[in-house]
Order: C-alpha cells, then sequence, then structure tokens
C-alpha cells in the first residue's frame, strides 16, 4: 500500500466519531512513516511524511499559508507513537476542512456562520436567578459593545425564549469581516461559532480582543452556574472537556495563521 493510499484510509477516520455509549472501537491504523517536515512551496507549506506530502481526505495536497501552522500540525503528525489517533490531530482537521469543504462550498459556510448571529447566545438572557443575570451582563455586555464598537453591529437582547429578530443591517455588519476571510481562517472561526454558539464570540477570538479561555468560559457561564447549583456529572465534566480542548485548538489555528 503506498503512502497516499494509507494517509486516505487513515485520514477518512475524521469525519467520522464514535457515539461515547460505544465501548467497541474501530482499531487506531499504525505510524507508518518515520520523519515528519514540512516543505515550502508555491501556495505555502507542504507537510512531508518521509518526504512525501500528506493528502487530505479528499486527495488534496495539505498545504498551509502559514509556516507556523504548518510546524505545529507537523508537530501533530511526530506525536504519534505507534498509532496514529486522528482524533488528537485537531489542526490537522481544521486543515482538512480549508482545503475539501471550505475551498469548495465558501458561500454556504458563510450562510452557516451566518445564521449564528440572528441566534447569538450573548443575546438571550436569564431573568431569573439574578445573580445569573448579573453574571450574564457583566461578562455578555463587553462583548456585544466591542461588536458595536468595532463593526457598527448592534444586536438586541432578549429574556425570552422566543426567537428575537436582529435588525438586518447591523446583521449586514457583522457578514463583512467574515466575507473577508480566507478558507483557513473561516475553518477556525466557523468551528469556534458553532462550539460557543455565538458569532461574537467567534469575532473576538479572531481579532485577538479575547483568548481562547475566555472564550470557553463566557460560552459556557450557564452551564458553570447549573454546575455551582446543582453539581456536575462526569458525562457532562467529559463535555465539557472536550468542548474547551476544541475551542483551544481553534484559537490557537487562528493564532498560528497569524504568524
Amino acid at each position: 500500500m503506498s503512502i497516499d493510499d494509507e494517509l486516505g484510509r487513515n485520514l477518512a477516520a475524521d469525519r467520522f466519531k464514535p457515539h461515547p455509549g460505544k465501548e467497541a472501537k474501530a482499531p487506531k491504523p499504525k505510524r507508518f512513516y518515520k520523519d515528519v517536515d514540512i516543505r515550502k512551496e508555491e501556495g505555502g507549506f507542504a507537510i512531508t511524511l518521509d518526504g512525501r506530502a500528506v493528502k487530505t481526505p479528499a486527495k488534496a495536497v495539505l498545504r498551509v499559508p502559514a509556516e507556523a501552522l504548518g510546524r505545529a500540525i507537523a508537530g501533530e503528525w511526530d506525536a504519534q507513537k505507534g498509532h496514529i489517533d486522528t482524533f488528537s490531530m485537531p489542526l490537522t482537521k481544521l486543515a482538512n476542512t480549508a482545503i475539501d469543504r471550505i475551498s469548495a462550498q465558501r458561500a454556504a459556510v458563510i450562510d452557516e456562520v451566518m445564521n449564528f448571529a440572528g441566534t447569538d447566545l450573548l443575546c438571550y438572557r436569564a431573568d431569573f436567578p439574578e445573580i445569573l443575570a448579573e453574571r450574564q451582563a457583566a461578562q455578555w455586555q463587553p462583548l456585544l459593545d466591542w461588536a458595536e464598537e468595532s463593526f457598527g453591529a448592534r444586536l438586541a437582547i432578549t429574556a425570552s425564549v422566543l426567537p428575537l429578530e436582529q435588525d438586518a443591517s447591523h446583521l449586514a455588519c457583522l457578514r463583512d469581516p467574515v466575507e473577508g476571510m480566507d478558507d483557513f481562517e473561516l475553518s477556525g472561526f466557523s468551528s469556534l461559532t458553532a462550539l460557543t454558539g455565538s458569532l461574537i464570540i467567534a469575532l473576538a477570538v479572531h481579532r485577538g480582543y479575547i483568548t481562547p479561555e475566555a472564550a470557553y468560559e463566557a460560552a459556557h457561564l450557564d452551564e458553570a452556574f447549573q454546575a455551582e447549583q446543582w453539581g456536575e456529572d462526569a458525562e457532562a465534566r467529559d463535555r465539557l472537556a472536550a468542548r474547551r480542548e476544541a475551542i483551544e485548538a481553534a484559537g490557537r489555528f487562528l493564532a498560528l495563521l497569524r504568524g
């Protein structure tokens, strides 16, 4: 089996995640390469295994625009000991998404991301208990104020469970910075948006206004409050830990793109 065929089989597993309740797990493929490096070429930096370029699940060359990101992805491949665990390679996955999905479906991805703006987490507040409402206002309102100052987008807030219709002109102000992102930025950004439920939080990380850790805290304020009140079970703790890791990985991906 060639390196390209082996990589295609290995990376195709990125699209599937075992159900957490399933005990049986698919066997991890063995590491079949010795040396990992990056190679500068037209269009960016390709990740190589034993001198041959890594391919994405769609058989495109895994090439990224920033050297720092390329070295970090190479580090993920080099860190595989004995067997290849694709779930331990979040930067590789995000790069694959940029190359295979976003480049081909860019407009659809932007529309998908913009759907979060109309139902942004930060706009839906509690009115009871008062302490939760105060925490939401303290952590969320500065982010909305930043978005208005930075992009001219003033989003309304509500304490109702009913959908809130936002002013279309203000949503359009948020679309401009999203459309200005390249495919790799959009990959990390769309991941952040889906993980946090907030276009504003994702923009704040993308622009360096807040850290990925602060993004996690803001996006999971309600869960943290509920855990304080009622305790936290092991399943919820594991789920949130995985969410934190994914947010940090997406934030790191964006930071590495900036060099």
